[in-house]
């Protein structure tokens, strides 16, 4: 199925399937044309600023995954500095002036699930826990089948959600009655946030998850943008507040929805799973 045809899954076509590879046999050498192909961006490049490459493309070509990128993803090196990944989709985005560090988080995480689908197959082993009975179970997710949760206009409607001309959100919260904008976190945010909880590790310092990942998205608090008022706020807001903050950001932000139907092989329960990323991913047996 064409990436451009399909709404609601991952645009990656079975690399299983016919790939367009061509081949070509002259005096004896082999010359080979890496098949490539178009995956759907969550974000559809709606927000990306003018003069980016991807401002208003809904999808990005990239290749297939080629032997010679697996050293990349075996490199000790690159996977201790934890670049391997980055490293990866940079060599297999066929524009070359795009920087990973530039993509929001719901399109890098669909070109990371693409890059796996064309190297490895749809299909992805993991061991998942029954919710029910805390069974474990073997369990294969079929990653082409991984929804995406695109940007709707009417849920902002719905939410009371104003969208600014940056390309930011302001969201009411209910408890304090403060409005709070929010922007979307790029690939860059996401590296400062790791940053950072390895410097919090190595000081032996308490970890902060909730309110660390919600200063990362917040711009202003009723206006005012100072770091140290948005910090203040988000510390002592009410614990009601940020768990209602944290939803509406999910719901608001295009990303791939990384769940998987489960059924229980013991005791026959049903439920959504969040699918695992675990070394498997990239590393199948």
């Amino acid at each position: 199925m064409s990436a451009r045809n399909n709404e609601t899954r991952l645009g990656v076509s079975n690399p299983d399937a016919d790939a367009p590879v061509e081949q070509s046999n002259k005096s004896g050498d082999f010359s080979f044309t890496t098949p490539t192909d178009f995956v759907d961006l969550p974000s559809g490049g709606l927000f990306y600023p003018d003069g980016h490459p991807l401002h208003n493309q809904d999808s990005i070509e990239i290749r297939y995954m080629t032997a010679k990128d697996e050293d990349i993803l075996t490199s000790q090196t690159l996977l201790k500095k934890g670049i391997a990944i980055d490293r990866l989709l940079e060599n297999i985005i066929i524009d070359k002036s795009i920087k990973i560090d530039d993509l929001y988080v719901g399109d890098k995480n669909a070109l990371v699930v693409a890059a796996r689908i064309t190297g490895y197959g749809e299909d992805y082993e993991v061991s998942l826990t029954c919710p029910n009975c805390s069974s474990t179970n073997s369990h294969v997710i079929d990653l082409s089948n991984l929804k995406t949760n695109k940007f709707d206009e009417r849920l902002l409607e719905d939410l009371n959600i104003e969208k600014t001309q940056n390309n930011t959100f302001i969201i009411h919260l209910p408890r304090s009655k403060v409005n709070v904008e929010v922007k979307l976190l790029t690939g860059r945010d996401e590296k400062g946030y790791l940053l950072s909880s390895e410097n919090r590790k190595k000081h032996n310092l308490p970890e902060s998850l909730s309110t660390d990942q919600i200063k990362l998205f917040v711009v202003s608090v009723n206006g005012e943008g100072k770091k140290d008022v948005i910090s203040s706020f988000v510390n002592n807001m009410p614990a009601y507040d940020s768990r209602y903050l944290r939803k509406v950001y999910t719901e608001i932000a295009p990303n791939i929805q990384m769940e998987c139907d489960f059924e229980c092989q013991e005791c026959s329960a049903s439920s959504t799973i969040d699918v695992p990323f675990t070394t498997a991913f990239f590393w199948p047996k």
